[in-house]
């Protein structure tokens, strides 16, 4: 009998079997859908209200001033708003696939509302031509809308999120369109939106690049398949024509009662056409007849990817197709496996022996009657009926070896999800089909977005997801609720749910806690935050800088250390920069490093804030250098000026402290150099001299014949007189004025010896300068090995016989290795060196 009593409700169309549940009696209070344009999001989603403007209505107690009203699918207000906006009149309106309101008004203006009646900045516009033409009416799809306006022209935002408008191609008709559907991007070859428009002259295709003519039917209402694919027309003669989107092949031309179009028209799955007319709704399917329902209040058709919701004043049923499953298990006198489980289950109840019976004979096809119960419970919406036929599954399955043991498990965690959100105060009539469309975290989001973060929690929990997201959400929720409550009693509320979630951002919530005007509790909530990365940054915008600082080197981070040196860099003044930092040896190391490469002079003055006097002294050094490396500094460049001043000014500030006297002196004398230099180069016109040492300069001076100028740089730097001969018997040589080279060597003995002057001359090639001075060497073995380097054997053998040195010989035979006379005469000295017993 129960099964009779559940089929009952069945409406058999050709070989398929069609049920219209109640899902809600509507819980509103003197709503009438035809004084109101009515907005219903898909997937069970919420219904936008708000009175028609485009109507004269009787109003009762209501204000004059129009409201939007936002409900819940089971007629529960969500929230409300009075609707001030301008542009003139309401055209059209319809939700997003996030749940965003569309409204577009005459001007073009469109305008985006939350669920919460929330307007949305910034607005957006369908362009001048609509602002200018006027919009008339307004088809939408998913995510875009199409607009047409007074003049016949199509315009389209194809992404709310983009909000960009295009002109599609305009036909060459002059009468507005009897009707306007839209085939979504996702389903055309062009992958852009199709417009279908009936006209006088049959049905155009409209697109981006042109218009074309496809069919010749004279079409009153369109509405295209949730897949794409077909077109149902209701023509001006009343027949429903079901046409592929070629119009290649009619799959349905069925003639109907009345030649009026209908209101609305909408598709049932993919099996069947709903027409409505004020008070009928019929449904077309193919190789069937027309079935008719009969309403005494106006309708709402609501498309869903499995069936049509039906929105009345005081109702919403669903229209869909009954499952496959579900019509084995309920039509009248079936006698499939899993009827027969179901009756088993029954008869149990009632402790009869027929369940054994039954059980008997589907034994062999008990799995898939066990899978066919499950699968029905799935799709039903009636809880007691979802926990008979789950229990016959059950039943079933402690008979079955080889059954998949979850799937019972499975199923009532779905079904408690969807019992959950079917809630009356929650309002989501989703079916088993469209949860699974949805996806689990989409339905969280959805709860999320409503303010049902509790339920959104449990789902989460109990479907074993990420809970971060809901936390966050509803503790970003509660704190802009909670104006009146003090910070820190609103802290311990969040920080008792915020703990539930490990590695939750605390960052981000202290951000909205700062952006809702409460810095107080977000500087609180920050101190929580266990990432470093996050944290320093939220203080900074937040203006604790003296923190972020101090998290920032606790972290170790250069980085972040490096962002709050900046940001505090460009906020303080300078002087209250500097003590930040000084007690923070990462950052103020950090800080040098930086500025000594790119802030010199913001530098400095770190250093004399500080009392480094040194270091200010060294930075004033290095810029004399690079000023140095400059291609002007030459030839009697103006920042010669500045690069001697610089140093002087390092020699004043290392000679303040003791530590640096060796610094100072050098610098004392690199600026007296610099001068020195630099009045040379004037003088003598030519770049050689800056920057080359004393001793260069003393030679340079020599080679050019300044030799006034030689003397006074050895006077000035006090130049030892060892190193002055070494110096100049070089530069002569160099200049190979050999006759002054004489006359130097005259003038007194030469502290450094003679041997200088040979070693200048033979590195001339001047052999016979060179035995100048040769015999003037005192020790016998610099005689000799002088001789070698000039090639005179028999004189290097003599002196080296004088100083009596064997190991000289032997070094100087292989000097002359290649001269066999002179091999001979040293091998016949060290005979004689070694029969005299020297060795």
């Amino acid at each position: 009998m129960a099964n009779v009593s559940v089929a009952a409700e069945w409406q058999l169309v050709y070989n398929r079997y069609y049920r219209k549940p109640e899902l809600y009696q509507m819980r509103w209070k003197h709503i009438d859908l035809s004084r109101n344009k009515v907005a219903c999001a898909p997937f069970g989603g919420p219904i936008a209200v708000i009175r028609d403007d485009s109507k004269i209505v009787q109003l009762y107690a209501e204000s004059a001033l129009r409201k939007l009203r936002i409900f819940n699918s089971a007629g529960v207000l969500i929230s409300e708003t009075v609707w001030k906006n301008p542009g003139g009149r309401l055209i059209g309106m319809s939700w997003s696939e996030n749940q965003t309101l569309i409204c577009v008004v005459q001007d073009g203006t469109v305008y985006r509302y939350n669920i919460h009646a929330e307007l949305i900045e910034p607005n957006a516009s369908m362009g001048k031509e609509c602002f200018e033409e006027n919009v008339v009416e307004c088809v939408f799809w998913g995510n875009g809308v199409v607009c047409v306006t007074e003049a016949n022209r199509y315009f389209c935002m194809a992404d709310f999120a983009t909000m960009k408008v295009c002109e599609l191609a305009r036909p060459e008709v002059e009468e507005p369109p009897h009707c306007v559907a839209v085939i979504e991007p996702k389903y055309t070859m062009t992958g852009s939106v199709e417009v279908l428009i009936g006209t006088d002259a049959g049905i155009l295709m409209l697109d981006e690049d042109g218009v074309q003519k496809v069919d010749d039917t004279l079409s009153q209402k369109m509405a295209v398949s949730p897949n794409g694919n077909f077109v149902a027309c209701f023509t001006h003669d009343g027949r429903l024509v079901v046409n592929n989107t070629n119009f290649s092949s009619p799959v349905i031309d069925e003639s109907c009662e009345s030649a009026l179009p209908p209101e609305q028209i909408a598709w049932c799955g993919m099996d069947s056409v709903l027409l409505y007319w004020n008070d009928m709704l019929v449904m077309v399917a193919p190789q069937a007849e027309p079935v008719q329902y009969f309403y005494d209040e106006p309708l709402v058709l609501i498309p869903e990817c499995d069936g049509v919701r039906i929105l009345s004043n005081s109702s919403m049923e669903f229209l869909q197709r009954v499952p496959a499953s579900t019509e084995q298990i309920f039509a009248i006198g079936s006698t499939s496996p899993a009827a027969l489980l179901h009756d088993a289950l029954d008869h149990f109840d009632r402790r009869s022996a027929k369940a054994d019976e039954n059980l008997r004979l589907i034994r062999a096809s008990l799995p898939k009657a066990v899978e066919a119960c499950i699968d029905a419970a799935g799709h039903e919406f009636d809880i007691s009926r979802q926990r008979t036929l789950l229990r016959a599954a059950s039943y079933g399955q402690a008979f079955c070896s080889n059954f998949q043991r979850d799937r019972i498990q499975e199923m009532c965690k779905t079904l408690r999800v969807l019992n959950a959100a079917r809630d009356p105060e929650i309002g989501i009539p989703l079916s088993i089909q469209q949860y699974k469309s949805l996806t689990a975290s989409v339905l969280i989001g959805r709860l999320i977005n409503a303010n049902c973060h509790l339920l959104a929690l449990r789902i989460s929990e109990y479907l074993g997801m990420n809970q971060e997201v809901v936390i966050m959400h509803w503790a970003c929720s509660k704190i802009t609720a909670s104006l009146a409550i003090p910070d820190v009693t609103l802290l311990e509320i969040l920080l008792d749910k915020l703990k539930l979630c490990k590695g939750i951002s605390y960052a981000a919530v202290a951000a909205h806690a700062d952006k809702s005007g409460r810095r107080k509790l977000a500087a609180m909530l920050v101190e929580h935050e266990p990432r470093s990365s996050k944290q320093v940054p939220l203080l900074l915008s937040i203006g604790e800088e003296d923190t972020a600082l101090v998290k920032a080197t606790e972290s170790g981070d250069t980085d972040l250390v490096y962002l709050v040196i900046f940001h505090i860099w460009q906020k303080r003044p300078a002087l209250e920069f500097f003590g930040m930092i000084q007690t923070r040896s990462l950052a103020c190391d950090l800080f040098t490093v930086y500025a000594r490469c790119y802030k010199h002079e913001f530098l400095k003055d770190f250093f004399l804030s500080t009392g480094q006097l040194q270091e200010v002294a060294f930075l004033l050094w290095k810029e004399s250098w690079e000023l140095g490396k400059n291609s002007m500094a030459s030839n009697g460049s103006a920042l010669h000026g500045p690069r001697i001043k610089r140093i002087e000014k390092a020699h004043s500030l290392f000679s303040e402290t003791k530590e640096h006297t060796f610094e100072s002196k050098a610098a004392e004398e690199h600026a007296k150099l610099l001068r020195i230099q630099h009045e040379l180069e004037v003088s003598t016109k030519q770049a050689i001299f800056v920057d080359s040492s004393i001793s260069d300069t003393i030679r340079t001076c020599i080679v050019l014949g300044n030799h006034r100028a030689a003397m006074k740089v050895k006077t000035e730097f006090k130049v030892s007189e060892k190193r002055w001969y070494w110096l100049k018997v070089f530069a002569l040589a160099t200049k190979r004025d050999w006759d002054a080279l004489e006359r130097f060597s005259k003038e007194k003995r030469p502290p450094i010896g003679y041997r200088p002057f040979v070693e200048a001359c033979v590195d001339a090639d001047e052999k016979g300068e060179a035995l100048k001075y040769i015999p003037k060497l005192v020790d016998p073995r610099e005689r000799a090995e002088a001789y070698a380097r000039i090639g005179m054997a028999k004189e290097a053998a003599d002196a080296a016989s004088q100083a009596k040195d064997g190991e000289l010989l032997g070094r100087l035979k292989l000097t002359f290795a290649q001269n066999a006379a002179a091999s001979s005469i040293f091998d016949t000295l060290r005979d004689r060196l070694s029969f005299q017993g020297v060795s």
